[in-house]
This record gives C-alpha cells, structure tokens and sequence, in this order.
C-alpha cells in the first residue's frame, strides 16, 4: 500500500514536468503563455484517464495473483 501511494504522490508531484513532443511544444510556444499553460493541462488531462485505467487493471491483477 506504501509503494502506491509513493506512486500517486510522484504522479502529482511531477505534474509540473510538461513533457511533449517536438510538434506540441512548438505549437504551445506559439499559442502564448496562457494558451500554452491550457495546451499544457489539457495534455495531461487526456493523458490521466489511460493511466487510471492501466492503474486499475494492475491492481486488479495484483490482488488476484496475490489471493491465488
């Protein structure tokens, strides 16, 4: 349960680390810095739903393995 919780708080944590590709940061240095920060949000929004996704399915899959 620690090492899950270390996991979520480093995903918040590192939220601040905008990450794109070569395109996406062009595009967002051209928008502004205010459109840039939204551009910047709304990629990490889109990017949030596969990781709970893939979170949940690990755990599932961990408690599984662990009872049996």
């Amino acid at each position: 349960m620690k090492r899950i919780l270390l996991i979520i708080l480093l995903q918040v944590f590192t939220a601040s680390l905008f990450a794109q590709c070569a395109i996406c940061t062009k595009t967002a240095s051209q928008m502004g810095e205010d459109a840039g920060k939204g551009f910047n949000f709304g990629t990490l929004y889109l990017a949030a739903m596969p990781f709970a996704i893939m979170g949940y399915i690990a755990i599932r899959w961990w408690k599984n393995e662990k009872q049996g």
